[in-house]
């Protein structure tokens, strides 16, 4: 009989050998860690369909976010839970409002030890769900909307926040957020704008996250599941408007979409592991039908290799933790 011509195994014969040759690198510092900050909380609130993840109060905020930074993770995403909402989701540009106070908990807490992000976008303080004000006939107003993003980016700009993250999915928010900061001077705030946020059926788990009171659907303004050529032309766009981050959100499901808009564009990409995912993971472990730990980071691992520079996920502080103990082996 003959021999293999190739022996592929050599390279896979040790942890040591199998971590001198890896393609894809996993560390703490290309995380993010989401989370959510009640608005008037003693303590913080935990999220039932997601296991592990609260909302948190200011004390749990500021203590959530040192540990991140003590495990160098790369960043944190602030998400406001308020207390009143409205039609136009007059809270989010509040100065004293819930994600302005938490910001700048977390940049007193931190300073520039890791880089605190904020979601900037409507639908947490809306009464009616949508990321925008809504016109007459109950849609969204795309351009109406632009100006309050101009308003709540200069909010958190003041607030103190590194990045703001503009998730609505509206024509021209770049563009809009961008000039509002350059023109007030916030020349250094940057951007990391969802330029492909699918409309999927994986982010149940956090609308309870943010208490959302979402009425109907939002497929008018976020994207198709069938449609990848349409995220390179959204992704391109938020580029030339000024965007310094171009996020694919879910990430599992659009591994496609995250290698395509990295090969497009030439400034760093980031994919949002999100909700829903995390919770298939959760479930299926606690029926112990998968390895927990290493279900883990495979998915994150997967989500990188498919040409994500930076992940957003809320197994971040875990991740880190078990990616420290498996250096230490």
């Amino acid at each position: 009989m003959g021999f293999p011509e190739h022996r592929h195994r050599r390279l896979r014969a040790s942890p040591a050998v199998r971590g001198l040759v890896a393609e894809t690198t996993l560390r703490p510092g290309q995380l993010v860690l989401p989370m959510f900050v009640r608005g008037g909380a003693s303590e913080p609130v935990p999220i039932t369909s997601m296991p592990g993840v609260v909302q948190h109060n200011r004390e749990s905020l500021r203590k959530a976010v040192a540990d991140a930074a003590r495990l160098g993770l790369g960043g944190v995403m602030l998400f406001g839970v308020p207390k009143h909402k409205d039609a136009v989701g007059s809270g989010a540009t509040n100065p004293d409002g819930v994600l302005s106070v938490a910001i700048r908990d977390a940049v007193a807490e931190v300073g520039d030890a890791l880089v605190v992000m904020s979601d900037l976008c409507l639908d947490e303080f809306t009464d009616h769900g949508h990321c925008g004000v809504l016109d007459a006939s109950g849609l969204v107003d795309n351009d109406a909307t632009l100006e309050r993003y101009a308003e709540m980016a200069l909010v958190h700009a003041e607030a103190g926040v590194h990045q703001v993250g503009p998730s609505g999915m509206m024509d021209g928010q770049v563009a809009a957020i961008r000039a509002a900061l350059d023109g007030a001077g916030h020349t250094g705030t940057g951007i990391l704008a969802y330029a492909a946020k699918y409309a999927s059926a994986f982010y149940g788990p956090f609308r309870e996250a943010v208490d959302s009171s979402l009425v109907g659907d939002r497929r008018t303004y976020q994207q198709d599941p069938a449609n990848l050529r349409e995220s390179l032309r959204e992704a391109r766009a938020d580029v030339a408007e000024g965007a310094d981050i171009v996020l694919v959100k879910p990430a599992m499901g659009y591994l496609d979409v995250v290698r395509a808009v990295r090969d497009a564009v030439d400034v760093p990409v980031a994919a949002y592991n999100v909700s829903g995912e995390c919770a298939m993971v959760e479930a299926t472990a606690q029926r112990g039908w998968i390895d927990r730990e290493r279900a883990i980071l495979e998915v994150l691992t997967g989500i990188r290799r498919a040409g994500a520079d930076i992940v957003l996920t809320y197994w971040a502080v875990e991740a880190a933790g078990l990616l420290a103990n498996h250096t230490r082996a």
